[in-house]
This record gives structure tokens, C-alpha cells and sequence, in this order.
């Protein structure tokens, strides 16, 4: 039974790929296989008692609470219909331009995806407003599926991401590990707010990516994309501000504390979410007036706090702080009416409930992934999987670069069959430290995985983005249309990879400045 484990992986693909629910699948196949490599002596058993210490690892893990907080944020925003503000916006603004509806797609993708970091809302937000939009202007329908599909994965790559914050967990395990084996006592971490300001760079290089490629095939094939002749005519800029500054304000909220230092990732996740609910408290009618200065008073007992904090249990403390202490109180109060006004028209508009629904749906599938994933690692390794695999990367002809291509290629492969999450919490905790231990860069080898996962939300038969779109597209548009709109930007995908590649410091340069 020495290819137990090679076996074990094997089954948990088939398991998977005929359609049995993903985590109970990898945790019968770890049970399955457990009692197998006990029963055969291939395994010691007693190494299962290290699950109930993974799982409480895994409970009390700081960084993974901001997964929900994120989800709660994305949502929120999806369902308060912010996206449809700025595409009617930006499609007024780039639609006079050939391609420029193509433009303003992208361009609001990357803009939700730094603010919501959902993928199925956003795509289905614009397949409902742009596509018809598109496809009444005359754009070909395979372009312009294919444009609001790669639009929508864009919340994967620019943060916050849940990928990028599972990644980030991941990679900083599996870096820990390669140290270990190296023999290194002076352990060096890698945090979210690296991964983060890493994928920020490259994020945006493939926005670029893309609309470079409108403009070019906007020139070569002018009949792919017309320009739009509007009736409401270009927006003001007063319109554009409006339109732009509200998810800007919210990124610049989030992302800002998080490469600045100000807040932790899960802080900055629960900053994101008020944010969010007072966005949509205000979209639904709540009062203006007492929204802003509610949010004015948190942002100053943020930046005081921050500034002259104020501690009661000290008994050294004079009449300025307590006086301090009861400005804070107040402007708290201040905050919490607002926040509550806001909770109050959310409700009534149902977003609210549909909103926590959606959340607790997602963040259970995908934290019952990750604590399942933790048990059919250790049954792997107890098999020997975990030497099998270096002895593979090893093996593999070009030394390090050649075991990054097998493992990219395998990456893109099983992402034609498996979700992002499966992957990264399956597959990266195998093959991860081999490849640190090649000389490989943890950060920069996260984006490339990032951007290649990434990818994985467009590949047929079983991407995503494509489910999703097919869900909101008009009929006239066919499953094989979007298909076939998806392959040219699957391949600017990869050739977003190889431009990271060839430019390591598109990736480290940011986080070395920030970090």
C-alpha cells in the first residue's frame, strides 16, 4: 500500500467530481482512508489526535474571522444596488468611445471588487443591467459575455478577498513549515495585509490588461463594439463623484487601514461592513443628515483613540481624561444611533435579512471546507503523501521553475473541475512548502497561485462566472456564447501570470514598501 495516499487524493477527485457535497467528501475520504493506512500499518493512528488542536487552531484564528465581515460587506453593497449607479455612470461617461461600454464594465468590476469582493453578485448585477445594454447597442454577445464574466472575477484578485484571505492563511502555514524543515528556529510569518498590498499591483495590471485588449479589438473588429449614443447625454461631475465616491470612500476605508497599519485585517473587515450598512441605510431613506454626522463622530473617535487613548482601569488618570473619555462616550453614542437608524431601513427594505442569509450560507460552506480539509491533510500525511509530493517537485525537470509550471499547470487544470476554496485549502498545503523550499518567494508565489485560481471562475465546464451569468443573461444569448466569450480573456489571464513572472517586484515591490 505504499501509494496509499496518491490514491486517497484520486478518490477524493472522483468523490467530488460526481457531485457528492464537498466537504463531506473530503472528510469520508479522509475516515475511509485513516482506517485503511491503520488497518494495513501504513499509517499510525494515533496522529489523528491532532485534529481536535487543528480545529481549535482553526476556530480561534483571528484572520479567518474577517471572512464573514467581508461577506457581509459585499452583500450589503450587492443588494443596496450601488453597482447599478455606477454602471449607468460610467457607461454614460466611456459609452460615446468604440468599446467604451467594454471600458466601463471593467472599470466598475475592478471598483466593486475593491469594495464588495463578491463575484456572483457583481456578475450577476451587470449581466442584468450591462449585457441587455451591450447587446442592444450591438456588440457581438460573445464579447460581451465574456467581458461581464471576467469583470466579475476581478474580486478575487483585488482586495479584500475571501481568496486572498484563505490564501493568505494558507501560505503563511505552509511558509512556517518550509522554515521548519529547513531547520530555522527564528520563524518568519507572512500576514494578510502582505497578500493583500501584493495582489493590489497586479490586480490592477490586469485591469489594464483587458482594457488594452477592448481598445485593441475595438480597433481591428469596430462591429464587436460600437459606440453608444445616449439620450441622457455625458454625466456631470458632479453625477461621476456621486456615483464613484461612495465605494471609493469604502476601499479607501478598508484598504487604507489595512496597508497603513491603522487596523488589522478582521478591524478593517468590520470597519468595511458599517460602512457598508450606512451606505445602504442612506440608499434606503434613512436621514442624511444624522447618517454623516454619525459617521463624522466615528471617524474622529477612530483617530483619537488612536491619538490620545484613554484607559479607566488606570488609577493615575486626571480631569482632561475623563473628560476625554466622556467625548469618546459620546461621539460612540453619536455612531450608534446612526448605525442603528441605518440597521432599521435595511430591515424594512429586506436587505437586512437576505444579506446575514447570504453570509452564514457562505461562510459556513466555506469555513465546514476548510476544518474538513484539516482532517484529509493529516490523514495525507500520515500516509507519507507529504514525502511523496517533494519527491515528485523534486523530480520534476527544470528544477524550481519546472515544479512551479507543474504546479501552476495542475492548479489551472483542476480549476476546469474544482472551486477556488477546494484548491487552496486541499491541494496549496501539499505543494506549497516544497516549492518555498525551491527559493521560491512566499508573497509573489501567493499571487501567481491568486491570478491562476482566479482563472478558475471562468473555465468550463464548472466555472462560476459562468453559472452565474447563465443564470442573469438574457435568453438570446446561449451557454456556448459564453463560453466561447470567455476563452480570449482566460487567456489574457495567463498571460497576466506570466507578465507577474517575468516582474517578481509587480508583487514585492508594495509590501516591502508598506511592510
Amino acid at each position: 500500500m505504499e501509494y496509499l495516499d496518491l490514491l486517497m487524493f484520486a478518490a477524493l477527485m472522483g468523490c467530488i467530481l460526481l457531485g457528492f457535497p464537498v466537504s463531506f467528501s473530503i472528510a469520508g475520504t479522509a475516515v475511509i482512508f485513516g482506517y485503511l493506512g491503520w488497518v494495513t500499518d501504513t499509517m499510525n493512528i494515533g496522529l489523528m489526535g491532532a485534529f481536535g488542536q487543528r480545529v481549535f487552531g482553526t476556530l480561534t484564528n483571528d484572520v479567518l474571522i474577517a471572512i464573514p465581515l467581508f461577506v457581509v460587506m459585499g452583500v450589503v453593497l450587492e443588494r443596496s444596488r450601488i453597482a447599478e449607479d455606477l454602471l449607468h455612470t460610467m457607461g454614460r461617461l466611456f459609452g460615446q468611445l468604440r468599446g467604451g461600454l467594454g471600458i466601463s464594465v471593467v472599470l466598475v468590476g475592478a471598483l466593486l471588487a475593491a469594495s464588495t469582493g463578491i463575484v456572483g453578485a457583481t456578475v450577476i448585477a451587470m449581466g442584468m443591467i450591462a449585457l441587455p445594454t451591450m447587446l442592444r447597442t450591438g456588440y457581438n454577445p460573445k464579447m460581451a459575455s465574456g467581458l461581464v464574466c471576467t469583470a466579475g472575477t476581478l474580486g478575487q484578485i483585488i482586495p479584500p478577498s475571501t481568496l486572498l484571505i484563505i490564501l493568505s492563511d494558507v501560505m503563511s502555514s505552509a511558509y512556517q513549515q518550509a522554515q521548519y524543515e529547513q531547520g530555522k528556529f527564528t520563524i518568519e510569518t507572512i500576514s494578510v495585509g502582505q497578500i493583500f498590498a501584493g495582489a493590489l499591483i497586479p490586480g490592477l495590471t490586469l485591469v489594464a490588461i483587458y482594457i488594452i485588449y477592448i481598445l485593441l479589438r475595438g480597433l481591428i473588429r469596430p462591429a464587436d463594439m460600437p459606440p453608444v449614443q445616449s439620450d441622457d447625454g455625458r454625466p456631470s461631475a458632479g453625477e461621476v463623484v456621486g456615483a464613484v465616491l461612495p465605494p471609493v470612500l469604502l476601499i479607501i476605508a478598508v484598504l487604507g487601514a489595512i496597508l497603513g497599519g491603522v487596523a488589522t485585517p478582521t478591524e478593517a473587515a468590520s470597519v468595511g461592513a458599517i460602512g457598508a450598512i450606512l451606505m445602504a441605510g442612506v440608499r434606503q431613506g434613512a436621514n442624511r443628515n444624522l447618517v454623516l454626522t454619525g459617521t463624522v463622530a466615528l471617524l474622529i473617535l477612530a483617530i483619537m483613540a488612536g491619538v490620545a487613548p484613554v484607559r479607566f482601569q488606570r488609577s493615575d488618570l486626571t480631569g482632561v481624561d475623563y473628560a476625554l473619555g466622556a467625548g469618546y462616550v459620546a461621539l460612540a453614542v453619536i455612531g450608534i444611533i446612526a448605525i442603528l437608524a441605518c440597521l432599521r431601513q435595511a430591515w424594512k427594505a429586506d436587505i437586512l435579512k437576505s444579506a446575514l442569509t447570504s453570509t452564514m450560507t457562505v461562510s459556513s460552506m466555506i469555513f465546514a471546507t476548510i476544518l474538513t480539509a484539516s482532517m484529509f491533510s493529516l490523514v495525507f500525511i500520515g500516509l507519507g503523501g507529504e514525502d511523496h509530493v517533494e519527491e515528485i517537485l523534486e523530480s520534476m525537470p527544470g528544477g524550481p521553475t519546472g515544479a512551479l509550471i507543474f504546479c501552476m499547470a495542475l492548479i489551472f487544470v483542476l480549476g476546469f473541475f474544482l472551486d477556488f476554496v477546494e484548491i487552496t485549502v486541499i491541494l496549496l498545503p501539499l505543494i506549497a512548502p516544497g516549492l518555498i523550499m525551491m527559493g521560491h518567494d512566499p508573497v509573489w508565489l501567493a499571487i501567481l497561485i491568486a491570478i491562476n485560481l482566479q482563472t478558475s471562475f471562468l473555465t468550463p465546464p464548472f466555472g462560476f462566472s459562468l453559472f452565474y451569468l447563465r443564470s442573469a443573461a438574457p435568453p438570446e444569448i446561449t451557454t456556448g456564447q459564453i463560453y466561447q466569450g470567455v476563452v480570449p480573456f482566460i487567456a489574457l489571464q495567463l498571460f497576466g501570470i506570466f507578465v507577474i513572472w517575468l516582474w517578481p517586484s509587480l508583487a514585492n515591490w508594495l509590501p516591502s514598501v508598506v511592510f
